[in-house]
């Protein structure tokens, strides 16, 4: 073979090898167990990113906080070393504001409006707003609506005064936890058994399936349903990495993520069902509290809002009409 045969075939070589886009194999983060309806949604996500994306992208999701808990591994997607993680918008408060829209209370009529809300225009815009914070929204995840549980039933605001109450780092949340009356400590959710055993809170809040898959219905006997919010799961991607994928593997990669939301609502369904009767067959009571007693306290939130956020304020408002 002549030399100049050589140098045409490595050039034809090299044009086929460009047209080519490398595949790509990102780690995805989160602190739930396998069993979790979210990791499952994360799954079948990975699943359908691959076959969009023709091979193209590749997730290997890490359950159980393998690498580093919730905080510290969104903090890895920041600087790019981790590409996915499964936040919540109330952590996500921290580095993007505009996150604290979904953590005030009782701004969702019910499960389909929490949805509308999440696949409108208005969600979308919140999931971008982090771009040049280091990590960029793909989707939400349901984690169903949050209510308050202890070792007492809570009908009114009036039963949690002056209570120590467990609640996740989010300005919004602690908010809340004071205008109750009652007093915010933050604690991450692996020390919450203990604290509860112990008394070190004497109540948190949370969706249902703390009582079971968290197994805190040992220790506190009394779910309170005052669905206070419905805090949404949100799954991050790494702004560097985001800008590493052609457009292609981008459209893959966001298209499969709405997949998996959808996905979720169907797993999320079925599993909130089916741990309300294991909570009671657990010895744990479920109160149907006075809600109105709850949303009438909460209003001084709203009258801050207004004043201080309006930002958030008008997107709330925004929200509501959907």
């Amino acid at each position: 073979m002549s030399v100049r045969t050589i140098l045409i075939a490595g050039a034809l070589g090299s044009l086929l090898f460009s047209g080519v886009a490398e595949a790509q194999t990102l780690k995805l983060s989160h602190n739930l167990d396998r069993n979790h309806p979210a990791h499952k949604a994360m799954e079948f996500m990975a699943k359908r990113a691959g076959e969009l994306s023709g091979g193209e992208v590749k997730i290997r999701v890490y359950p159980n906080a393998e690498l580093g808990s919730q905080r510290e591994s969104l903090e890895l997607v920041q600087n790019g070393t981790l590409a996915l993680a499964k936040s919540n918008a109330a952590e996500l408060e921290a580095f993007e504001p505009i996150y604290g829209a979904f953590n005030q209370p009782y701004i969702f009529k019910d499960r389909e409006h929490f949805y509308r809300v999440l696949l409108s225009d208005a969600g979308r815009k919140v999931l971008d707003a982090s771009k040049d914070k280091g990590f960029i929204g793909l989707a939400y995840y349901d984690s169903g609506s949050r209510s308050f549980y202890g070792k007492k039933p809570f009908n009114t605001p009036d039963d949690l005064k002056g209570l120590k109450v467990r609640v996740q780092p989010s300005p919004s949340a602690i908010e809340l936890i004071e205008t109750l009356g009652a007093q915010p400590v933050s604690l991450a959710y692996g020390e919450l058994y203990t604290a509860l055993q112990q008394g070190l809170v004497d109540a948190a809040e949370n969706n249902i399936t703390a009582m079971t898959l968290g197994r805190h219905g040992e220790v506190a006997k009394f779910y309170s349903k005052d669905e206070h919010t419905r805090i949404p799961d949100v799954l991050v991607i790494s702004t560097k990495v985001w800008e590493g994928l052609t457009d292609k593997q981008r459209d893959a990669l966001r298209q499969a993520a709405v997949d998996s939301m959808l996905n979720m609502k169907d797993l999320w369904a079925q599993s909130e069902e089916l741990e309300a009767k294991n909570t009671e067959a657990m010895g744990v009571t479920l109160v149907t509290p006075d809600m109105d007693s709850f949303v009438k306290k909460v209003q001084p939130i709203y009258d801050r809002l207004q004043k201080e956020a309006p930002d958030i304020y008008s997107l709330i408002e925004e929200f509501k009409k959907l």
